[in-house]
C-alpha cells in the first residue's frame, strides 16, 4: 500500500478500486438518524424556554430559573445515563441493535414532551430523549469506523456530527412557526425510521468476527463493499487484529496500548464540553436577548444553525486532506479568538444592561437636534450588536469544523476493538457529565456574574484544546485501525511518522 496516495481517489489498491460504496453509505445515512434526532432533542430547549418562562405561560408549565436550568440540564445526565447502558448494549447485543434500543427511549421522551401537562412530564421528557442521545453518541460512531474502509472513513466518521447539526438546525427552523408541541412530536420522526431502514442493515464485520461468524462477517463485507470487492486481505487484517487481543485485565489497563488511547478519548471529550459548546447551543436564544444582538434571538439561532452545518460539511471535505490534528488546531484557535472576544464585549457591557445616555429620552421633545444624536446612537448600537452575533457564529463555526466531529471520528478510531464498546460509554458519560455541569451551572453563573464569567472559562479551555492537541493526539488520517492500534502497541512518539508505517515495525 502506498500511502502517499491521495485517499480521496480511493485508487490505493486493486481491491480498492473495486469497492461500491452506494450501500455503505446507506447503511451511515441509517445509523445517523439517530444522530439527527440528538441533534433536535439537544437545542430543544432553545426556542422552548422563552415561552415557559414568559408571564403568559401556561401556570401548570411556568418555569423560575431553577426550574429552567433543570429542563435546560437534565437531558445531559439523560445522556450520561444513556452512556452508561451504551458501555454494556455495545458488548452484549452490538453496535447495530443498541442504536436501535435507543428509539424506546426517545419515543416516549417526545410523547412526554409533546403532551405535558405538568412540569415533571417535561423533565422526565428532556432526561429520557437524553437517555436516547446518551445511547446514540456511543454507538453510532463506533458502528460506523467498524463498517467503512480507510478512504472515506475520515468523511464518514463527521457524519454523526453533520447530521446532529443538521437536527440542531431543523429544530431552529421549525421553531420560528411550529409550536412547541408539535415540535416534539415532530422529533419522533427520525427515529422511527431509522429503527426501520437499520433493520435491513448488516451487523458489524468486527463484531461478527470477534463471536467466530466468519460467514456472516463474509456476507456483511461483501455487502458493504460490493460484489466485485475482494474480502479475504480486508477479513485477513481484521482477524489479525481480533487474534492478537483477549480480556483486558486491570494490570493490562497500565500498558500505553490501552491506557493511552483511552485517555486521550476520555480528555478529549472533557476538553469538548469545557469549551462550553453545550450550554450555548441549549440556551442560544437566551444569550442573544441578553447580548442584545439587533436581530431577534430565534433568528439569531437559525442563522447560527446554519453556519454550524455549513462548517461540519466543509471538516467533511478537509478531514482526510488536511488531516485531524491540522483542524484541531484551526479550530481551537478560532475558538479561543471568538471567545475572548466575547469575554472582552460581556465584560464591558453592564449586566443587567444598563439605562439610555443622560437626558436622552427626556430632552427628546425638547431639543429637535437630539433627533440626529438619537439617530447616530442607535446606528452604533446596532453595529455594536452585531459582534456578539459574528463571534458566537465564529465560534460555533470553530468547533464544528475540528472539535465537534473529530472528537468523535478519533474515539472510534484510537480505541482498541477489545474495549472499544466499553471505553467509547465511558467517553460519552464523562462528557455528558461535564455537559451537565456546564449547563446547570450556566444559568446561575450568568443571573450572578453575567456573560463574562462563563465566557472566561471557555476562553482558558480553549488554550488548553491547543496544547493538548500539540503534545498528545496522533495524526490517524490515513492510517487503518489495525494500523493505529499497532502505533499505539510498538510505543511510538505520538505523532505519527507517515514516512514509515506502523504495521512494518511489530
Amino acid at each position: 500500500m502506498d500511502e502517499r496516495t491521495p485517499l480521496l481517489n480511493r485508487r490505493s489498491t486493486p481491491s480498492e478500486s473495486q469497492i461500491n460504496n452506494s450501500k455503505l453509505f446507506l447503511a451511515v445515512f441509517a445509523a445517523v438518524l439517530g444522530n439527527f434526532s440528538f441533534g433536535y432533542s439537544l437545542v430543544y430547549p432553545s426556542p422552548v424556554l422563552p415561552k415557559f418562562k414568559s408571564p403568559d405561560a401556561d401556570p401548570r408549565l411556568r418555569m423560575d430559573t431553577e426550574q429552567a436550568a433543570w429542563f435546560g440540564s437534565i437531558y445531559t445526565l439523560g445522556a450520561a445515563a444513556g452512556g452508561l447502558g451504551a458501555m454494556l448494549l455495545n458488548d452484549m447485543i452490538g453496535r447495530k441493535l443498541s442504536i436501535m434500543m435507543s428509539a424506546v427511549p426517545s419515543t416516549i421522551g417526545y410523547m412526554l414532551l409533546g403532551g405535558a401537562v405538568n412540569l415533571w412530564m417535561l423533565h422526565v421528557g428532556r432526561f429520557l430523549t437524553g437517555v436516547a442521545g446518551g445511547m446514540t453518541a456511543a454507538s453510532i460512531p463506533v458502528y460506523i469506523s467498524e463498517i467503512s474502509h480507510k478512504s472515506v472513513r475520515g468523511a464518514l466518521g463527521s457524519c454523526p456530527q453533520i447530521t446532529a447539526v443538521f437536527g440542531a438546525l431543523a429544530l431552529y427552523a421549525l421553531g420560528l412557526v411550529v409550536p412547541w408541541r408539535w415540535l416534539a412530536i415532530a422529533g419522533e420522526v427520525p427515529a422511527v425510521v431509522m429503527v426501520v431502514l437499520l433493520v435491513f442493515m448488516p451487523c458489524s464485520p468486527r463484531r461478527l468476527l470477534s463471536l467466530g461468524r466468519e460467514q456472516q462477517a463474509e456476507k456483511a463485507l461483501r455487502w458493504l463493499r460490493g460484489n466485485h470487492y475482494d474480502t479475504h486481505i480486508e477479513l485477513s487484517a481484521i482477524k489479525h487484529s481480533i487474534s492478537t487481543q483477549s480480556k483486558v485485565t486491570l494490570s493490562q489497563l497500565a500498558t500505553p496500548v490501552y491506557y493511552r488511547p483511552i485517555i486521550i478519548s476520555v480528555v478529549m471529550r472533557f476538553l469538548q464540553q469545557m469549551t462550553g459548546i453545550t450550554p450555548i447551543l441549549v440556551y442560544l436564544e437566551t444569550i442573544f436577548s441578553q447580548s442584545k444582538v439587533s436581530l431577534e434571538p430565534r433568528y439569531d439561532a437559525a442563522i447560527v444553525g446554519a453556519v454550524r452545518l455549513f462548517s461540519v460539511a466543509m471538516a467533511a471535505c478537509l478531514m482526510d486532506k488536511a488531516g485531524r490534528k491540522a483542524l484541531l488546531y484551526t479550530s481551537s484557535l478560532l475558538m479561543f479568538l471568538s471567545s475572548l472576544t466575547l469575554t472582552m464585549i460581556s465584560h464591558t457591557t453592564p449586566y443587567p444592561p444598563g439605562p439610555a445616555p443622560p437626558n436622552l429620552t427626556v430632552s427628546l421633545d425638547y431639543n429637535p437636534h437630539n433627533y440626529t444624536a438619537n439617530s447616530l446612537y442607535a446606528s452604533h448600537q446596532a453595529s455594536a450588536g452585531l459582534i456578539p452575533l459574528i463571534s458566537t457564529m465564529v465560534f460555533i463555526f470553530g468547533y464544528a469544523m475540528g472539535w465537534g466531529p473529530i472528537t468523535w471520528l478519533l474515539m472510534s478510531e484510537v480505541l482498541p476493538l477489545v474495549t472499544r464498546g466499553v471505553a467509547s460509554g465511558l467517553c460519552v458519560t464523562v462528557s455528558w457529565l461535564t455537559a451537565f455541569m456546564l449547563t446547570h451551572a450556566f444559568t446561575h453563573l450568568v443571573d450572578s456574574y453575567g456573560l463574562y464569567a462563563p465566557y472566561l472559562c471557555f476562553t482558558v479551555v480553549c488554550v488548553f484544546c491547543l496544547l493538548f492537541t500539540a503534545v498528545c493526539i496522533p495524526e490517524t488520517r490515513g492510517r487503518s485501525l489495525e494500523e493505529i492500534e499497532n502505533y499505539f502497541r510498538t510505543g511510538r512518539t505520538f505523532t505519527i511518522n507517515r514516512d514509515h508505517s506502523p504495521v512494518q515495525s511489530s
